[in-house]
Formats: structure tokens, C-alpha cells, sequence
């Protein structure tokens, strides 16, 4: 039996007006940008290159996301953390889920995406924003121990009702994981704080990118702008919370900035949780 897997999409009423979403910060593209080469394909020398270099999209590797094998995975590297509210009632959702449906639940959020392009592109560089304890980071780290690491986040306290520790905190949880990559900790507003970067790193591409930093429409959007550009081909883009409903315009974000945008094989989950997209740039 062929088990298929279907993109469950958020809400598609606009929550935005055409003259709000016309005033998103976009993203400028330059015209060559360096490959993950873990899925892409290079012409033999003196061979034309008639595909773009892309092997595999977002539906190659959206079974594994929502997979209960890497939900059980999830839940191990979950155990190396040092917990918090959230992560205690994440890991009782997970654990009766799998009880319940066993290898039949078909659920995504972003630690089963992080997991499952970590192990598919084994990336080199990684970047996000919006870091908080850090188990995004970490989730990465565990698959990729050598991956460089640049971290954007203001550190606000109590943020979403919940500890902020700081970058001594995820520090510690990174050697939980067995990180031995740089990590370059950058504090500030990210719409400050990643332009100036790259500005002085302008030639600087990432394998995986997490956007999960400001969650107002406008803010998403240009963090969004901002890193794209300097995504590779073949690499991957992580946005959490397409179906959070107290964010309900991120699932417009995605779309608008990624999802139906040709340069990119997207992935979005919205059946249950806060929803998860993901999405391959193909050139």
C-alpha cells in the first residue's frame, strides 16, 4: 500500500488588505546563489545543465516530517532539554497522540521539520530567528553537530508568558546535543539587527533558515525578505505558526512571500497544532 500525504493548508481568507500586503517589505534576489549540495544536481563538465539543479522538493520530505518515527525522535532529543511549561505539555501531546493513532498520526510543527531537513541536508550554516530556549537550534545541532550557527533574538522578557533566558542558557543547551559548530548570538531588533548583517556578510548563504522571530503580518513579512535572498539553493526556509489563531495572517505571510512564489517547493501543515510550513528554493 502507497501511503500518500497531502498539504493540509490554513485558512485562505485574507486577513490583510491588498494595500497592506502591497506594502510587505520583499525580497530582492541576486542572480547567483551558492547550492546545498546535498540535493542538487551538477552537470558534468562541458554537460548542459537542462533541469535547475534541485532533486528533490518539499514533498520528497514532507512523509518524514509528519511521521510518527520522527515524532518518538522528537520526544528523545525533547529528553536532553531542560524543560519548561511548554515543552513539559508538548511532550504529553506527542506521547498520547502516538498512543492513540500510533504509526498512523500524520502530525508537523517545526522540531519533525528541523528534524527531518537537518538529516537531509546536512546543513553548514543555519540561521534563525527567534531563538528563545533554544530548542530549535538545538534540534538542528543534534542531527548536525559541526553546523554554524547564527542566532537572532531580543531576549524580551517573559515572552509569550513564558522564561527568556538568554544566550548563556541555550549555550549550555547546545552541548546537551553535542554542538561543536561556532554560534554567533546577535541581539537587537531582527529588522535592525539582519540587515546590518548582511550588509557586512553579503555574500553569506545558509542551508536552513528558521523564521520564527516578530508575528505581525508587516514584521514577518520582512523577516522573511531579509533572509531569503541569502538562502542557498537546495536549502531549506522553516516558518512556524501558519495556523496559530492568534496570528491568524501568518498563513497569509507564508503564501505570499513563499508559497506561491515559482522559486520555491513549499510544504505547509495546518491539521492540528499551531501548523508548520517548510519550502526548498529551486533557483
Amino acid at each position: 500500500m502507497i501511503r500518500r500525504l497531502f498539504r493540509s493548508q490554513p485558512a485562505q481568507t485574507p486577513v490583510s488588505t491588498p494595500e497592506e500586503r502591497a506594502a510587505w517589505a520583499k525580497p530582492a534576489y541576486g542572480k547567483d546563489a551558492a547550492r546545498c549540495q546535498a540535493v542538487c544536481y551538477s552537470a558534468a563538465p562541458g554537460e548542459t545543465e537542462w533541469y535547475p539543479p534541485v532533486m528533490a522538493g518539499a514533498e520528497t520530505f514532507a512523509l518524514d516530517a509528519a511521521s510518527a518515527a520522527m515524532l518518538k525522535d522528537a520526544l528523545e532529543i525533547m529528553g536532553k532539554l531542560s524543560p519548561d511549561d511548554y515543552t513539559r505539555y508538548l511532550t504529553r501531546f506527542y506521547t498520547e497522540g502516538l498512543k492513540r493513532f500510533g504509526d498512523d498520526w500524520i502530525y508537523a510543527d517545526i522540531v519533525t521539520v528541523l528534524l527531518t531537513m537537518s538529516r537531509a541536508l546536512k546543513p553548514q550554516r543555519y540561521l534563525e530567528i527567534g531563538v528563545r530556549r533554544g530548542r530549535s537550534v538545538c534540534t538542528v545541532a543534534s542531527q548536525t553537530p559541526g553546523v554554524d550557527v547564527v542566532l537572532f533574538d531580543m531576549w524580551m522578557k517573559n515572552y509569550a508568558g513564558m522564561e527568556n533566558p538568554g544566550p548563556d542558557f541555550v549555550r549550555a543547551e547546545l552541548k546537551k546535543v553535542g554542538h561543536t559548530g561556532k554560534a554567533e548570538f546577535i541581539d537587537g531588533n531582527s529588522h535592525v539587527t539582519v540587515k546590518k548583517y548582511f550588509a557586512e556578510n553579503p555574500g553569506t548563504y545558509f542551508d536552513l533558515i528558521t523564521v520564527d522571530g516578530d508575528h505581525t503580518d508587516p514584521g514577518a513579512a520582512e523577516d522573511l525578505a531579509d533572509v531569503l535572498p541569502h538562502l542557498a539553493v537546495g536549502g531549506a526556509v522553516v516558518f512556524d505558526d501558519v495556523s496559530h489563531p492568534a496570528h491568524p495572517g501568518l498563513a497569509e505571510v507564508w503564501r505570499t512571500q513563499v508559497a506561491n512564489d515559482p522559486r520555491f517547493s513549499a510544504w505547509t501543515f495546518a491539521d492540528a497544532g499551531y501548523g508548520v510550513g517548510f519550502a526548498i528554493r529551486k533557483h
